[in-house]
């Protein structure tokens, strides 16, 4: 599977060009950010499910905590209507640093992301929900089911060991928010574990790495591009990630600080080449296609996310160009 992130910080126009555009150069997936200072994620997706005809479309991640994860669910379905069955679910516990601003940081979870969507797939089914846990719902029920009913694919986002052995038990994949070989090699570690827990009538699982890419014919340009992503990786980087590439979690909290403050060319500014050779993929079409066929040995697809390059249009045919035949 290859899919491809889209950020709502451009306008819709635009987007849903980039995303026909993907669709065009062969992508699996298109899956928009959801952080509440961008775009809203739902009016793109509903835009480009009316402007393209077979990939699949989701929220890549969507949180239960800024949104009541019944009315989550009710999106998914009225998504997956829109597009005659071509939802996925991206669900997740959402970025540290944006959900800082809302007072929710602490909030984060693995149970409220678990609890979310297993009383979406009730309510894809048909059924009427009651729930007392990290929400609360009393009989709440949709009066339409999706396309695919209670089969709507769920990829749940998140890196760290506990989210990676829940996917793999309970959802239709993982996806990783990782770019280097070494995350993905030991969250394959982590995924079979949960699997070996996972019933047989549950179907397939895919890992997936939920990539940060920047492509262009110039290499330093795409490096330097992807800075800001990275900045939010870092920043939301666990200890043992951190730990695992060498970088000081010193410097990945201060840029953390700078960006929930709204500092962005400050935090972007302290991003190091460390950084980016850890959480991204960065540089000619060369160096990413090397980078992902060293990633393709821990995992069975990967999403093309920001910044994608330092020429949106291009890139999303170079990317296209560079992994074909990877995933």
């Amino acid at each position: 599977m290859l899919g491809i992130e889209l950020t709502p910080e451009h306008d819709l126009d635009r987007l849903v060009d980039l995303g026909v555009r993907a669709e065009r150069a062969g992508y699996d997936a298109v899956y928009a950010t959801c952080h509440y200072n961008n775009r809203d994620p739902w009016a793109f997706l509903s835009r480009l499910a009316a402007a393209t005809d077979d990939v699949r479309l989701g929220p890549g991640v969507a949180n239960p905590l800024e949104t009541h994860p019944v009315t989550l669910a009710s999106k998914l379905a009225t998504l997956d209507e829109a597009s005659d069955g071509r939802a996925v679910f991206g669900v997740g516990p959402g970025d540290p640093s944006t959900l800082r601003n809302l007072g929710m940081a602490d909030r984060r979870g693995l149970r409220p992301v678990l609890e979310a969507f297993k009383a979406a797939q009730r309510l894809w089914a048909g059924e009427r929900v009651d729930h007392e846990g990290t929400f609360d719902a009393d009989g709440a029920g949709l009066n339409y089911e999706p396309p695919q009913g209670d089969g709507l694919p769920v990829h749940v986002g998140g890196e760290g060991p506990h989210m990676c052995r829940m996917a793999a038990k309970h959802a239709d994949g993982l996806l990783y928010n990782g770019s280097h070989p070494a995350d993905l090699r030991w969250a394959r570690e982590q995924v079979a574990d949960g699997l070996d827990d996972r019933p047989a009538d549950r179907g397939g699982f895919d890992l997936i790495a939920y990539a940060a890419v920047s492509v262009d014919a110039d290499g330093e340009a795409a490096r330097e591009a992807a800075r800001p992503p990275v900045a939010f990786i870092a920043a939301g980087a666990a200890p043992p990630v951190l730990d695992r590439h060498g970088i000081d979690p010193d410097a990945a909290t201060a840029i953390g600080d700078r960006v929930s403050a709204g500092e962005f060319s400050a935090a972007f500014e302290r991003v190091t080449p460390d950084m980016i050779d850890a959480f991204s993929m960065a540089g000619t079409p060369e160096a990413v296609r090397e980078r992902a066929i060293a990633v393709a040995e821990h995992a069975d697809g990967l999403v093309v996310g920001s910044p994608l390059g330092p020429d949106l249009e291009a890139s999303v045919d170079l990317a296209a160009d560079a992994l074909d035949g990877v995933f």
